[in-house]
């Protein structure tokens, strides 16, 4: 019995404790707006309980001066007590707020991929292409590929009867025709996207895409491949050049601008579907920000980095102005280092390039790895040394990658970290990082 009355005045003495560091903060913050006699009575009530305490006031005679000085604090109190559920849910989301930016700016930082430059380790957004009406995933499947996969369902029905031309030249991502056009991200946010658009016969049939979104893979898996074949844009570029080439296209005009028209040799019905895919979200990840500010980062890991200080005509945009992005591409060459493509594989220092599993995928051209191709500054026979303030770096789906063999070195002060976790979407690539 004697514990629990000891047990009751402890927490009444710690409740009284809390009780005056929040009258003597509002003592303090709100002294200068309160009548005299309103501070007198605060301070009179503030002095009564320290003395309560000083005292080893029993649990009862603490109760009530603290019931004397709440009934105080409600007068005078103001913004700082009571405080309304507005309040106090407002001050939650403000720290949380804090924690979060300083989270994300010292430790971790989330992070989407926005391209396929480092596909197959890591995928920006790619399409899914249906057959036909019939291997389309029903109402029920799309929302569950939605949630699990960010998939985001495109149906394109012939207009009229006739065959489907595909444009390709003028302004372009790669080489399917396009134009860019205002838009909205979430139906709300204002954007600019791209908008596609195939003709069936003489009619038009448009659709409107992110910007990073890979249209000229869907293109390629409808109407091009042959069967087993993986896209390249190069493969691409192939396929469209041998119709040239026989004279299965038409120069036609599309948006006020001439545009040659590529003859894919299918036909399609008025209401028959003409291009069905699902856009895929672009793998997000936890990228770690710290360990590089302890150990050098080291060739073949994952590398993150701004582009905000890489003085090339490849990170600006149409206006001319500086392009401020994060890239992830692999860690190529550090410091020191001779980079040379042999395609399909690269050498460093002299010997095969070791250090992940991509290399060997690559060099190989195995599991998806398309190989190595040598252009801009890593031309055929042409080697690059890094310099002691660089870091040289390459995306994995070579053939698909802007990179440092178009615009350089990464500076070592715009290093930010290494992938540390895929958390979306759930695919096969969802857990640590590779």
């Amino acid at each position: 019995m004697f514990g629990l009355f000891a047990s009751q005045e402890k927490k009444m003495r710690e409740n009284a404790g809390n009780w005056l560091e929040l009258a003597e903060k509002v003592y303090h913050f709100r002294r200068d707006v309160l009548a005299a006699a309103q501070v007198e009575e605060l301070t009179g009530h503030i002095a009564g309980l320290k003395t309560k305490l000083k005292e080893r006031a029993g649990a009862e005679d603490l109760k009530l001066a603290i019931e004397r000085l709440e009934e105080v604090l409600r007068r005078t109190g103001g913004a700082i007590y009571p405080k309304t559920s507005l309040v106090e849910n407002v001050e939650f989301f403000l720290v949380a707020a804090i924690v979060i930016l300083g989270i994300r700016t010292y430790f971790v930082q989330p992070f989407k991929i926005p391209t396929n430059s480092m596909w197959p380790t890591y995928n920006g957004m790619t399409p899914e292409v249906f057959a036909d009406k019939t291997a389309e995933p029903n109402v029920a499947v799309e929302a569950v590929r939605m949630v699990a996969f960010g998939a985001w369902p495109h149906r394109l029905d012939a207009p009229v009867d006739g065959e489907i031309l595909v444009p390709v030249g003028g302004e372009s991502r790669g080489i399917v025709h396009c134009r860019t056009v205002p838009g909205r991200t979430w139906l709300v946010i204002p954007t600019e996207l791209r908008e596609y658009t195939v003709l069936v016969g003489d009619k038009p049939v448009s659709v409107k895409l992110p910007m990073d979104f890979d249209f000229d893979w869907a293109v390629f898996n409808a109407f091009f491949a042959e069967p087993g074949e993986q896209y390249t844009p190069q493969r691409l570029a192939a396929a469209i050049g041998r119709r040239i080439q026989a004279r299965a296209f038409e120069d036609r005009e599309l948006n006020g601008a001439p545009v040659r028209m590529i003859r894919t040799g299918r036909k399609a019905r008025a209401g028959e579907r003409v291009l069905s895919f699902d856009e895929l979200t672009g793998d997000q990840l936890f990228v770690d920000r710290v360990s590089y500010h302890f150990v050098r980062p080291s060739v073949g890991s994952g590398f993150v980095f701004r582009t905000e200080n890489i003085d090339s005509p490849y990170m600006k945009d149409r206006a001319g102005r500086q392009v401020e992005s994060y890239y992830i591409k692999r860690l190529i060459g550090v410091p020191g280092d001779t980079i040379e493509i042999v395609e399909p594989g690269i050498q460093r220092n002299g010997a095969p390039i070791t250090g992940a599993g991509a290399f060997a995928a690559n060099a190989k051209r195995e599991g998806g790895y398309t190989g190595y191709f040598a252009l801009g500054l890593l031309d055929k026979g042409q080697k690059l040394t890094v310099p002691a303030s660089g870091y040289f770096a390459m995306g994995d789906n070579s053939g698909n990658s802007q990179d440092g063999r178009y615009w350089g070195f990464v500076p070592a002060k715009d290093v930010v970290g290494k992938p540390l976790l895929v958390y979306f979407p759930f695919t096969r690539h969802w857990g640590p990082a590779k």
